[in-house]
């Protein structure tokens, strides 16, 4: 069965079928964060779901078939694609900064910053629209919320509150940067065509207005960042993501290359995908499973990595050495 020509609807999918195993993995040690819960209860019966959508509503346009009606129904195309009954409503605020988030605790909401519309073409405004359809589905709105809650509010009015939280904080935008990842590929999903989702990568990292951008350098540029540099260089990589929501552009255009590469999409537009009956069968435990075992092989590739570029340091001291000898 198709969707808007040749793309493939996914009946019953269930969102593990896209998610990145280091987002479940992060999302469940989160949860073993001690006194997470109770932040969570707090922070909900703090704000509650009425002044979390006032939040949003207050300076925005909601999107209908008469207000960006062309949003609108790639929004509805999106939803059919992924079998999702229930569009989520959808806003649109006046915003410098290209982005788009989905938030809310018991009906969640996308808001699509305006300068995402102006940057982006329409195309790519849906694998947008699909990457935070896929952050609904996958139950990331409510800890999203959490964290806007806590990086907006509580280090600003509550200090103290703020250090006391600052570990689940942490854990959060460890979370988060891999939730991002996961929904990278419902983007790819939902336009099937994943340079579209790259390119929206691309533009959201450093597109302006009327300019022409070549994918292909900006995957290149994705090559030489991730390859390139010392073990210094490695080292400033990973500090500098600490504090950030998302990964950086570059890598996410590398993670979905290397998901693609794997077949795992080609297998999924075949029909072979995880379905939500497949999850009530399967036990936990083995996603969880999975979920270490995809942390641990980056772990391995980045001991691994360091350990060459210490053996080449070493090498290299050991050869001007002897020369000095």
């Amino acid at each position: 069965m198709t969707a808007n020509g040749d793309r493939v609807r996914f009946p019953d999918i269930s969102p593990t079928a896209w998610e990145h195993p280091a987002d479940r993995a992060a999302l469940n040690a989160l949860r073993r964060i001690p006194g997470w819960d109770l932040v969570l209860r707090k922070l909900v019966g703090l704000f509650g779901e009425k002044t979390i959508r006032l939040t949003f509503k207050a300076n925005a346009v909601r999107v209908t078939d008469t207000q960006y009606p062309w949003v609108h129904e790639r929004l509805l195309t999106v939803c059919d694609i992924f079998d999702f009954d229930e569009p989520p409503e959808l806003y649109v605020s006046q915003t410098p900064l290209v982005n788009a988030g989905a938030v809310g605790l018991d009906r969640p909401f996308i808001v699509l910053n305006s300068s995402t519309i102006e940057v982006l073409d329409q195309d790519e405004i849906e694998a947008v629209i699909g990457h935070e359809v896929g952050h609904i589905l996958s139950g990331h709105a409510l800890y999203r919320t959490m964290l806007f809650i806590l990086l907006r509010f509580t280090f600003t009015r509550y200090p103290l509150a703020g250090i006391a939280v600052r570990p689940i904080l942490y854990g959060l935008l460890e979370w988060s940067r891999k939730a991002e990842l996961s929904c990278d590929r419902a983007g790819v999903l939902a336009t099937q065509q994943p340079r579209v989702m790259m390119s929206a990568l691309m533009k959201i990292a450093g597109g302006s207005r009327g300019e022409d951008l070549d994918l292909d350098a900006f995957i290149a540029q994705s090559d030489e960042y991730l390859e390139g540099g010392d073990t210094l260089d490695g080292i400033y990589k990973m500090l500098a993501a600490l504090g950030t929501t998302h990964p950086f552009a570059v890598v996410r255009v590398a993670e979905l290359r290397n998901w693609i590469d794997s077949g795992a999409y080609e297998t999924m537009l075949n029909g072979d995908y995880r379905t939500t009956t497949d999850d009530e069968e399967t036990p936990y435990s083995e996603d969880l499973g999975e979920a270490a075992a995809g942390y641990a092989s980056a772990a391995r590739d980045l001991v691994d990595d360091v350990g060459k570029r210490v053996g080449n340091v070493t090498s290299r001291v050991a050869s001007a050495w002897q020369r000095n000898d």
